[in-house]
């Protein structure tokens, strides 16, 4: 089937950074000849300056641009007209662009009647700020299509780490395969960064760590660890398990959770006195009866020192294992997250992308945290950049 992929937000950094390599990689290790690219901008753009920016010339021959202005209804009909979209195409809607206009484009699109069966819409997070938003958001994006057409990308469950966990935990004669509180003490999942928050402050203002990280990223790790994996387990029923594992989370408490802020990120967003954390750690249970006593650490921070995404196991006879992203060792070249979501968002293949379900069931485990945290004023606590995130949990 032909896809045609379109882009909003082509000029933006996620695009040129991310989107535009990992399609030059698709397409330079053959098998989507068939693939167009438009590219939507608001202004006009050459696009042979554009790919060559992004290290992407050879997607010259396939792409094209288009101008509208993504808050005109009609320009939305000329896009329609534009993609002249057959029966035995398919269509993917990406869009890179700030939350809160994504809503407002789905709205637009399935106005014009780009809502048949063979469009889907890829979303990137976050998926709302908090329970009530997201559940409008996904009451929104409801409105003219099904959950079968919405791939809501956490790209983290495209990335080494998870790849693994999901390879150790289907294979039945894998040690890690049944992983209980008889062999489990702890689980750590901890993603930390060196970078500041000064490139996106606008947005890192309005998220924080708890909301960046913690809600989307690291709880969908830990779901593949509690997950259960039944007889007979395939990839499709992925998402259903990793729901099941978070419905047996309980809501967090406040009392086990922290956060921080590192020395000289309010002149770095411009914000005397923020109150935006740009650590948060939590500690959550299962009432699950496997993992039931087993305690389950979430960490995330930036300005730290190094940046590190992995999960820890630790065991009952004292060992422990590790699971990092970058460390997991395989045979020939792995294709990166964002290549991976691409090609299995264009195969229709669901099992890495985030439901509607999951999404509202994070952030019912973590409002309890939310709601304390908004009503404590007091100044964070302050941490000195390259820190590390076992000094800040001592």
């Amino acid at each position: 089937m032909k896809t045609k992929l379109v882009i909003f937000g082509i000029t933006g950094d996620l695009s040129r950074s991310k989107l535009l390599p990992a399609l030059s990689e698709i397409i330079a290790t053959g098998g989507y000849d068939d693939l167009e690219i438009i590219g939507v901008s608001r202004r006009d753009v050459v696009a042979t300056e554009l790919l060559e920016a992004a290290k992407s010339s050879n997607l010259a021959d396939r792409t094209r641009l288009f101008t509208m202005d993504l808050a005109e209804e009609d320009d939305y009909t000329r896009l329609k007209e534009s993609l002249g979209l057959q029966d035995d195409e398919q269509v993917l809607m990406y869009l890179s662009v700030p939350p809160n206009a994504s809503a407002d484009i789905v709205d637009f699109l399935g106005k014009a009647g780009l809502n048949t069966p063979n469009v889907k819409i890829l979303f990137e997070k976050p998926f709302g700020f908090d329970l009530a938003s997201a559940r409008d958001f996904i009451e929104r994006t409801g409105r003219y299509y099904n959950e079968e057409q919405l791939y809501r990308i956490d790209h983290y469950m495209a990335k080494e780490v998870a790849q693994e966990i999901i390879h150790l935990r289907s294979n039945a004669e894998n040690k890690h395969h049944s992983w209980d509180k008889t062999s489990v003490t702890s689980i750590e999942v901890v993603a930390s960064e060196t970078l500041a928050a000064k490139e996106r402050a606008v947005f890192y203002e309005q998220t924080g760590a708890l909301r960046d990280v913690l809600q989307g990223h690291l709880m969908q790790l830990l779901s593949l660890i509690l997950m259960d994996i039944p007889h007979g387990f395939s990839l499709e029923y992925l998402p259903e398990q990793r729901l099941n594992a978070l419905k047996q989370v309980r809501l967090a408490d406040p009392a086990k959770a922290s956060r921080a802020q590192y020395e000289g990120y309010q002149d770095d967003v411009a914000n005397p006195g923020s109150l935006t954390e740009t650590f948060a750690h939590l500690e959550l249970e299962s009432e699950a009866e496997r993992w039931q006593g087993v305690s389950l650490r979430l960490a995330s921070g930036k300005k730290l020192d190094k940046k590190h995404i992995y999960i820890k196991m630790h065991y009952t006879d004292g060992t422990e294992d590790i699971f990092e992203e970058s460390q997991v060792l395989r045979e020939g070249r792995l294709p990166d997250a964002y290549e991976r979501v691409l090609v299995e968002a264009i195969n229709g293949r669901k099992s890495i992308f985030t439901t509607s379900l999951e999404v509202l069931r994070s952030w019912e485990i973590l409002a309890p945290i939310q709601e304390a945290w908004e009503m404590d004023n007091a100044p964070l606590r302050q941490y000195t950049p390259g820190s590390s995130v076992d000094q800040l949990l001592a």
